[in-house]
């Protein structure tokens, strides 16, 4: 089992920079590929950026591509959303995600971030 505990959500101002962090403990030691997704009232969740063990490989959401920024830090078994130029609709429910591309297992609770215009 993993568990994923998501930090770093609040309220910005469009226009704002803001950085998620998701710290992984349990068994960590699988190389998951791990990453974010988000769902914001009545709609569905959304994919937002993946990255795999090592950080070569990166996938992004259409709709975060170019402002936002997916890294790992795997010595604290951390990874990071660095988020730019946050718009009103990236008001969300951020989820932090283990697993493989395209299968996540394991899901973190949640971290609100709510974008004002």
């Amino acid at each position: 089992q993993v568990q994923l505990a998501e930090s770093g959500g609040g309220l910005v101002q469009a226009g704002d920079s803001l950085r998620l962090s998701c710290a992984a403990s349990g068994r960590t030691s699988n190389n998951y590929v791990m990453g974010w997704f988000r769902q914001a009232p009545g709609m569905e969740r959304e994919f937002v950026a993946a990255i795999s063990w090592g950080g070569g490989s990166t996938s992004y959401g259409d709709s975060v591509k170019g402002r936002s920024t997916i890294s790992r830090d795997n010595a604290k078994n951390t990874v990071y959303l660095q988020m730019n130029s946050l718009k009103p609709e990236d008001t969300a429910v951020y989820y932090c995600v283990a697993g493989w591309f395209g299968r996540y297992d394991y899901w973190g609770r949640g971290t609100q971030v709510t974008v004002s215009s």
